[in-house]
């Protein structure tokens, strides 16, 4: 079980590197472009447009997926049809009605903008709105399924058929608006895309529906916490889109200098610094069946070591990124972006990987173990943290104080998951000797020489080569010292590898 784990992140996880990678190089075309400004206003609009896609779906494809494992379990196939059903009519309600009423009266509340051009963008996004919330549900009935592949192509082709619509609507752009406005009607069409292949493929693959009477409200119950904390999150996120840019103002910016450092910091920093939540996301998302089928059979002693795994892997991720976003940070902003203050900002904004790793994985464990309610509480805690350092932080440390607060967003949330966690399913046991061993506390020591040697070879080979060749030198160096370390450390082994990879027993 622990290798089909293990092999099945492997395979979700390059999938969703190079779905990243593609998202990666798009922002560097939008931020050439249509600039900081015009990437501003597209994601302002984008920030509520996520909450509206949040609320249509939130818990729903979760939920979706622990019913039917939950059926799988009970052998009920009935179940597992009533459940999409009740998915699919449940998104529907909930995006349909947003669509109509914010398309049409939309302009009459422009509280929810922090710029009144942010409208124009906003109200491309929501013709995507319901093709995206059904293919969310049809994703989340694959994940019931163990199907992991096949959702994780679509993202790839969703991904790509923005970039490409993007790249070509975006010629001859003639203002900031206009330049968002195209982007975000790429948006749409990639979600169109998504949307029809994802219904092709659940029927071709054997999908049937039945009458959702019978999981509604099973499902509203279970997704309704669910929904909050994603819903909560993305007006977490609309709120920071509307009040950073005024802290700004207040703090002596212009307008138009606050608009481009939100879209610096949103835009440009924060996709860079998720960048690693990618391989973590992909463990949460194979291991929340697992963790629901054990914890529904009560199956204690593989639901304790499988939920030990999963926060020991993130917090491994999370260090051996750490030295990469201190040594090549600044080199990405200036190349990337064509922007140094986004360099800054992305090499001094690594510590919040560790965090952010935990809150991430301990909060996919709770929700697989039913204590969504929990983490709804939780996560309003640490939002409260966010709140605090934007209304508090930008006269001190300017557009900082977004990247200080989801810091301190995502330490608080992190503390609270993880004592309830070991509460419910005891994480330290002195007898595991992997923390000293062959896990945290060598991955620990190894970010500080990882990181002298490589800021120590980026120095060095820009002297020789320039910051393009450095920057290339410098990651490959990086990532070969940190593979030598973790072997010497005993983190891992070649053969522990290839047996996860393949399937062995190791």
């Amino acid at each position: 079980m622990k290798n089909k784990i293990y092999a099945t992140t492997t395979i979700v996880t390059v999938l969703s590197v190079a779905e990243r990678f593609l998202g990666f190089i798009y922002r560097i075309v939008l931020s050439r472009l249509i600039g900081a400004e015009g990437l501003g206003l597209y994601q302002v609009s984008l920030s509520l447009f996520s909450l509206f896609l949040t609320i249509g779906t939130g818990g729903i494809p979760i939920s979706v997926s622990r019913m039917i494992s939950k059926s799988k379990a009970e052998n009920n196939p009935y179940g597992e049809r009533t459940a999409v059903s009740a998915g699919l009519f449940l998104s529907l309600c909930l995006t349909l009605p947003f669509c109509l009423f914010f398309g049409i009266f939309g302009d009459k509340f422009p509280a929810l903008f922090a710029d009144k051009r942010s409208f124009r963008v906003f109200r491309i996004l929501l013709i995507g709105l319901s093709f995206s919330s059904i293919y969310a549900v049809l994703r989340g009935h694959c994940w019931g399924n163990k199907r992991f592949l096949l959702p994780s192509i679509l993202e790839i082709v969703e991904e790509a058929v923005m970039v490409i619509a993007g790249i070509f609507l975006l010629k001859n752009v003639s203002s900031p608006v206009s330049g968002a406005e195209k982007a975000a009607w790429a948006v749409v069409i990639s979600y169109l895309c998504s949307f029809t292949a994802s219904t092709v493929a659940f029927f071709l693959c054997g999908g049937k529906l039945a009458k959702p009477n019978v999981a509604l409200k099973p499902l509203l119950r279970s997704s309704a916490p669910i929904t909050s904390v994603r819903a909560s999150g993305s007006l977490v996120t609309s709120a920071v889109a509307v009040l950073l840019p005024v802290m700004l103002v207040r703090a002596g910016f212009s307008e138009s200098e606050s608009l481009q450092l939100f879209g610096v910091v949103s835009g440009m920093v924060l996709p860079i610094l998720f960048v690693p939540s990618t391989i973590i996301g992909s463990l949460a998302l194979v291991l929340v069946p697992e963790l629901s089928e054990d914890f529904y059979r009560n199956n204690r002693d593989r639901l304790q070591r499988n939920v030990r795994r999963g926060l020991k892997f993130s917090l491994l991720v999370a260090c051996a990124m750490l030295p990469f976003f201190y040594v090549l940070g600044s080199d990405v902003g200036r190349i990337a972006y064509s922007n140094a203050q986004a360099g800054a900002m992305i090499s001094k904004s690594g510590i919040v990987l560790i965090p952010m790793s935990l809150t991430m994985i301990s909060t996919s464990a709770l929700n697989a173990m039913g204590f969504e309610k929990q983490t709804f509480a939780f996560y309003f805690i640490g939002a409260t943290a966010l709140i605090v350092c934007i209304l508090a932080l930008p006269v001190f440390v300017g557009a900082y104080a977004y990247v200080v607060g989801l810091g301190a967003s995502f330490s608080v949330n992190a503390v609270c998951n993880l004592v309830f966690l070991h509460k419910k399913c005891s994480l330290f046991d002195r007898k595991d000797p992997s923390i000293r061993e062959r896990g945290i506390l060598p991955a620990i020591v190894a970010v500080f020489p990882v990181s002298f040697f490589g800021k120590c070879v980026s120095n060095i080979l820009k002297y020789f080569v320039g910051e393009t060749f450095a920057l290339l030198g410098a990651g490959l160096a990086l990532v070969a010292v940190t593979l030598l370390l973790y072997y010497v450390f005993g983190i891992f082994t070649i053969r522990n590898v290839k047996s996860k990879l393949l399937g062995e027993k190791a």
